[in-house]
């Protein structure tokens, strides 16, 4: 995959250990499906805008916070 995808991944990654969460906790909370949140987090899928808008919305965040061009580094 593509250096934006493997960023992307790791970004929801921090963002939702940030928020002490397991990956079936954020699918809850964006209402998606736990195994799609590892193949993200993995870089292995190209997500969709639709699906980067619920995740920004479940962590609380800006959605061009989940699609910088380098991986955050979490709060703090």
């Amino acid at each position: 995959m593509t250096e934006v995808v493997r960023n992307f991944g790791a970004a929801v990654r921090l963002l939702r250990e940030a928020q002490a969460w397991s990956q079936e906790q954020l699918a809850e909370h964006a209402g998606l499906n736990r195994s799609y949140i590892g193949e993200i987090e993995r870089g292995r899928v190209t997500a969709s805008i639709i699906t980067v808008h619920k995740l920004a919305r479940a962590l609380d965040v800006p959605m061009a916070e989940l699609l910088q061009p380098e991986p955050v580094t979490g709060p703090g």
